[in-house]
């Protein structure tokens, strides 16, 4: 694996930079993609104290028109090679969406479901040719039940859930899988910058970045379809299957809700 690459987005923080550090500790060359160069760097020079055999650094925001094309065309620039793909980049607003900022949720929108179609569309077809691969789609609890004041960012999630899915039936027999993680609350920047920091939702059962990656990361390399980080959220997830989606809909938002 060392010879072949893996590219994480939204690589600089918190889940993406915790499976930075461990495809660096075995030694992999990586491709590190953020919009923030400065994080970017620092990330990158930690993945080679680590043992990472070669890191690239694709500074890059998501929501910009072309930014999935441009990140396809310099990391497998000279024939290079793209083993494993982790769409990681995503990021939520909290709030009602009649209130909204309409650019914030359209680039959210982009960021966590475009993007991330395109990319998987653009490093498919290479991992289906070579007949192995890894896609791994980080998604979220979020996705199994609709989020009254995040309704857009749960939204997305679903549709990441669907999509892996999908693809990963799609890919049976080609020796590429698609896994789907979804993690619940973790305590990285994205909720801060939801300002999600005191919901009911962070303060009954966060995780930590580093715990979801290693549990993003043992799936994935096993190709697992789905995984749902920690016994806890699994179990919120069997609740929400079990109950009427209204009902479900309801007590998300309640959970949304600050103290």
């Amino acid at each position: 694996m060392p010879s072949e690459a893996v590219l994480i987005t939204g690589a600089s923080v918190g889940i993406g930079r915790e499976l930075a550090r461990l495809f660096a500790a075995d030694g992999c060359a990586l491709i590190l993609v953020s919009r923030d160069q400065q994080k970017l760097e620092e990330a990158a020079e930690e993945s080679r104290k680590l043992g990472a055999s070669r890191v690239q650094v694709l500074p890059a925001d998501l929501s910009d028109t072309g930014a999935a094309e441009r990140v396809f065309a310099e990391a497998t620039a000279g024939g290079a090679t793209v083993e494993i793909l982790v769409n990681n980049a995503g990021f939520g607003s909290a709030g009602p969406f009649w209130r909204a900022d309409v650019e914030q949720q359209l680039d959210m929108i982009e960021v966590n479901v475009a993007a991330l179609a395109h990319l998987t569309r653009l490093f498919l077809p290479p991992m289906i040719k070579r007949g192995h691969g890894r896609i791994m789609n980080v998604a979220s609890v979020a996705g199994f039940v609709a989020g009254p004041l995040m309704a857009t960012y749960y939204a997305t999630k679903a549709f990441v859930i669907s999509f892996s899915l999908a693809l990963n039936d799609e890919c049976r027999g080609t020796g590429v899988t698609v896994t789907a993680v979804c993690p619940g609350p973790t305590m990285t920047e994205f909720h801060i910058r939801a300002k999600m920091a005191n919901s009911k939702l962070f303060e009954s059962s966060a995780m930590t970045a580093a715990e979801v990656a290693r549990i993003a990361y043992r799936g994935t390399m096993k190709g697992k379809p789905l995984v749902v980080t920690g016994w806890k959220n699994r179990l919120m997830v069997l609740g929400v299957s079990l109950s009427p989606r209204v009902l479900a809909a309801r007590v998300a938002g309640k959970m949304n809700r600050g103290r």
